[in-house]
């Protein structure tokens, strides 16, 4: 979700404080402590998600790699075999995202929370907490998955076509450098490429 995004960004900042910090901070109150406590509950949605994003990039980027390496293999075992990759990924997710989701959750307090501490001032926590438990922001965090749906197709109606001709390009260029035959390119919109005519019989 759009709120989500915008959350999981500032988290990954977060997440490059030292978790040594939080024992070094030494004006930290009980009260500060226990705004911090519940602004990482509040939030746990957000760093869940990007948890597992952090695991699911290099998945995606391995699904993106075997793609066109399926061209390589035979036309008669390659849906089975697409079958087979797209199901041995979904494992690997399956089997470790929640682990990596409870280990995450763990570590938000000396990562996230140590961020939290350092940069706001107990009355400046009081007011975030007043905001992420207020309707007002409960109704916006529903929202947002509308809010980003509907710019996402606008910005795809109006610029898909020429993207996917920009990226065909793109493709055709690097497959002329490799020596290899660029195939169909995937759509940069997600829409799917026009079959290609079939060549004239020579005479």
């Amino acid at each position: 979700m759009l709120l989500k995004s915008v959350q999981a960004g500032a988290i990954a900042a977060a997440l490059l404080v030292s978790p040594l910090a939080w024992a070094q901070k030494a004006d930290s109150t009980p009260a500060k402590k226990d705004l911090i406590a519940r602004i990482l509950k509040l939030q746990q949605p957000a760093i869940e998600a990007l948890t597992v994003g952090v695991l699911s990039r290099p998945v995606n980027e391995l699904a993106a790699k075997a793609a066109p390496a399926l061209r390589n293999v035979p036309e008669s075992k390659r849906e089975a075999t697409a079958k087979q990759i797209d199901a041995d990924l979904r494992k690997f997710m399956e089997d470790n995202a929640q682990p990596l989701v409870e280990k995450g959750v763990k570590l938000a307090p000396s990562t996230m929370g140590v961020a939290l501490d350092e940069k706001f001032t107990e009355d400046e926590l009081r007011q975030l907490v007043a905001w992420l438990e207020s309707p007002v922001s409960k109704k916006f965090a529903e929202a947002a998955q509308d809010l980003q749906t509907t710019y996402t197709k606008k910005l795809i109606d109006d610029n898909g076509k020429q993207l996917d001709e920009k990226f065909t390009a793109l493709q055709q260029s690097v497959a002329k450098q490799l020596g290899v035959d660029a195939g169909p390119a995937p759509a940069a919109s997600g829409a799917k490429p026009a079959p290609k005519a079939a060549p004239t019989p020579k005479k």
